[in-house]
């Protein structure tokens, strides 16, 4: 495994203090000092998790756990959640990035617009170049102008190599990506794409066509199918997971934009609802502000 993908960073209490307020501190405030925990203490309980963006029927499956059982006291909530929220970041899935030495390496971006998949790839092109792997960029995201130029741009801050032709058929791009790479023996390729939601099922095909492509040329180099998220689209990012996962396996889900936000119990509503674990997280604006997903780090941050 790539050395970088054992960092760890100072940062994170600080990204996650408006969640950690808004999903902890806020519920265990309420509830600590509660002689017990009548249905009054747990409808209100279950109301605050909703409101943290951890979903309805999360929410309910963990407030229900409290019901008619008198071992957890209110005290023990804070303790209750920090297990619960960690076995469901568990269940999920690895969090380790997939990566094989010696052998093409293929992570498929997928995400809506403004999410931040061109941020997010130009960073991760970064740190695989930074470790010494011979990265190259497909801009599948095609009839997006401003895009492929972001893309341009990242890719030489990185580093990394692009194939990118304006107004191509982008699953044509990700081909010629694939054979230039086996070709000229890159370790990374890292394949971006459109999403225009507004437009769903050409959306859905196009993705759809990408993946056959890659499939049908470098099957066995698939590593990831990578959903990114904004951290501040809350319970809307689950529903785009549900429309992404309509026309692609995926695997795992990137959360950009966690710094600053409220909302990022999204990590814990994609986990426990789609099983899909989170391997990247943006957590600033410099190009080292994407790190690893530690769920440890992460909930120890959240309960601190």
């Amino acid at each position: 495994m790539l050395g970088f993908f054992k960092d760890k960073f100072n940062n994170l209490k600080h990204a996650v203090s408006n969640t950690a307020n808004a999903l902890v501190n806020n519920i265990t405030e309420n509830i600590s000092n509660e002689p017990e925990l009548s249905d009054f203490v747990l409808d209100e309980m279950e109301d605050m998790l909703i409101s943290a963006d951890l979903g309805v029927n999360y929410a309910a499956e963990l407030v229900d756990k409290l019901r008619n059982q008198d071992k957890i006291k209110p005290a023990d909530v804070k303790k209750y959640l920090k297990e619960e929220f960690l076995k469901t970041l568990s269940d999920a899935g690895s969090n380790k990035l997939r990566y094989e030495e010696n052998r093409l390496n293929i992570y498929f971006i997928c995400g809506v617009n403004g999410a931040g998949k061109t941020t997010l790839i130009g960073k991760l092109a970064y740190k695989f170049k930074n470790s010494g792997k011979k990265v190259l960029i497909a801009a599948g995201d095609t009839f997006r102008a401003a895009a492929e130029e972001q893309l341009d741009i990242w890719s030489k801050r990185a580093g990394a190599d692009i194939v990118r032709r304006d107004k191509a058929d982008p699953a044509s791009v990700v081909y010629e990506a694939i054979q230039k790479a086996k070709a000229e023996n890159y370790d990374v390729i890292i394949i971006d794409t459109a999403g225009r939601l507004q437009n769903k099922y050409n959306l859905m095909e196009e993705l759809a066509k990408i993946k056959g492509v890659t499939d049908k040329n470098a099957a066995e180099s698939l590593r990831e199918t990578m959903l990114v998220l904004d951290a501040n689209t809350g319970q809307n990012g689950l529903q785009q997971a549900k429309v992404f996962s309509q026309a692609l396996n995926l695997t795992s889900v990137a959360l950009t934009k966690l710094d600053g936000s409220a909302k990022g119990a999204i990590i814990l509503a994609i986990a426990k609802e789609m099983k899909l674990p989170v391997k990247l997280i943006g957590v600033g604006e410099k190009t080292e502000d994407l790190k690893t997903f530690n769920p440890e780090e992460f909930i120890d941050a959240l309960f601190e």
